[in-house]
């Protein structure tokens, strides 16, 4: 699975002429098991029998692009792919020459569809030896996801088709994450006995309300512009401008002195001469949203799993989509849903370096569990797919005790150590994308006689990107009133 390759030459991807992250403020880390500040100067290299341009990598003027090539296999990733990855990153990190970094995906199916968990379901079978090996790749990956996050120059990412799992890890964490007509995002670990990693931990709690407690629970998919909507994505572009615009970027040029926050808005207001707009509301309507949205909040907002199970049964305004959920739910791993959960609430307090951490030790804890491999077999190996046989089988079988095993750091064992010292609580990028929720909660909360103050100060804000007015108009219309006398209200 996991052979050789050449670093003194740059491959042309497919897509040639088609191409961050901020470097952050240290932040304290939380919990006091992770104080120790555990970095590696051990760049990964490649092995003996890692596979031959599975990445091509491309220059061209001040861009530096990672092309993921297995479009056979939709990209996914895995060993050989990370080994090949790191040390570019850091070789660009000390270029002058280098402005920015792209990742894409070879093809136009993936950008990622997740790692090769196939290859670490087989692996786990061969015993505790085997199940090591797979933890010790979710440390590569999550050490990469890591180094992405805390890049000291500008990161984009093309989201461009399915982008899901460890492809997930590879953009979610940098500042420019463009989606397109063909993007489909998911977070499908609990459906093969896993949690959603990569990351997960870090942006999922912090999505709008509990937007993302329900995508880590249910695989929702998001298509094309509506992972934008979500904050999942920071642009929205067609894919037929993806060339013209990399082009474009990798003219830009940037003085020595530049510091990194005016880079990062150089290139956004790049990016933006080549949007051709939003789909119109009439064709795709934003999705979590209005009552909808509402009932995901009410009945996503609990502690249990079991909670949740009871609001979406009575659930009223959306049985449909409650049965629906129900029935997604049902078919999952009890373990996965209870500790994915957990994972949701906790993670809300964890930094971007405890968050890797944190998941290192989770992954191996899965890695020893049944689950994972019986999910892998039954969702991705078997022809046609069946239905898991989880252990335990229901959510009663599954103890608070067992749950919370997986959040305990094991006595003497290290931390995963990553490669780069940078850390936050939030990202320091995040307002690429658009608004949030509670950004806007602050700002209606100001005493505005109506809802148009409101949505004009966005617009200005960030100059009238695309989406910011769908995104403050459905936030307004569901949370706020404006009744007659009393200006707008939040309710």
């Amino acid at each position: 699975m996991l052979l050789r390759h050449s670093f003194s030459r740059f491959s042309s991807p497919s897509w040639i002429s088609r191409a961050p992250s901020a470097m952050p403020l240290r932040a304290k880390v939380t919990n006091p098991a992770f104080r120790t500040a555990m970095m590696s100067t051990d760049i990964p290299k490649e092995l003996p029998g890692d596979e031959a341009d599975d990445v091509l990598f491309n220059s061209i003027y001040g861009l530096r692009s990672v092309e993921l090539n297995r479009p056979k296999k939709l990209n996914s990733l895995n060993g050989s792919m990370a080994r090949k990855i790191f040390p570019r990153l850091k070789e660009w990190e000390k270029s002058h020459l280098a402005n920015m970094i792209l990742i894409s995906g070879a093809g136009s199916k993936a950008l990622c569809a997740g790692g090769d968990v196939a290859a670490l379901a087989l692996q786990n079978e061969q015993g505790p030896e085997g199940q090591k090996a797979s933890t010790d790749f979710f440390g590569l990956e999550y050490r990469l996801d890591h180094t992405i996050a805390t890049y000291p120059k500008p990161v984009i990412s093309f989201m461009d088709g399915i982008t899901m799992g460890g492809g997930v890890g590879l953009s979610m964490h940098a500042p420019f994450r463009i989606a397109t007509e063909r993007t489909l995002f998911a977070m499908p670990e609990t459906t093969i006995g896993f949690f959603p990693d990569v990351g997960g931990s870090f942006f999922l709690p912090r999505l709008d309300g509990e937007t993302g407690t329900y995508l880590a629970l249910t695989s929702e998919r998001l298509k094309g512009v509506q992972a934008l909507y979500a904050g999942i994505a920071t642009h929205y572009l067609h894919s037929s401008a993806l060339s013209g615009m990399v082009q474009r970027l990798s003219e830009l040029t940037f003085p020595d002195h530049m510091a990194l926050p005016e880079r990062l808005e150089i290139v956004n207001k790049t990016m933006a001469e080549f949007s051709v707009g939003l789909p119109p509301l009439d064709e795709e309507p934003m999705l979590m949203a209005g009552s909808l949205r509402t009932a995901i909040d009410r009945c996503f907002a609990f502690d249990t799993v079991e909670k949740i199970f009871e609001a979406l049964e009575k659930e009223t305004e959306h049985k449909e989509w409650a049965q629906k959920t129900l029935e997604t739910l049902s078919s999952r791993s009890p373990t996965s849903l209870k500790v994915t959960l957990r994972q949701m609430r906790l993670g809300k307090k964890w930094s971007i370096s405890e968050t890797f951490q944190r998941e290192h030790e989770i992954s191996a804890n899965f890695m020893r569990h049944p689950d994972f491999v019986e999910g892998v077999k039954a969702r991705l190996m078997s022809k046609p797919p069946r239905q898991a046989e989880w252990k335990p089988a229901t959510l009663a079988e599954v103890t608070d005790e067992t749950v919370e095993s997986f959040f305990k750091i094991p006595e003497g064992e290290s931390r995963l150590p990553l490669l780069s010292e940078g850390d936050y609580n939030a990202y320091p990028h995040a307002h690429f994308a658009l608004p949030s929720e509670a950004e806007i909660e602050e700002v209606a909360r100001q005493g505005h006689s109506s809802r148009r103050p409101v949505i004009e100060a966005f617009l200005e804000k960030y100059s009238h990107r695309d989406g910011v007015r769908r995104k403050v108009v459905e936030v307004l219309a569901r949370r706020t009133t404006t009744e007659s006398g009393e200006g707008l209200k939040w309710i």
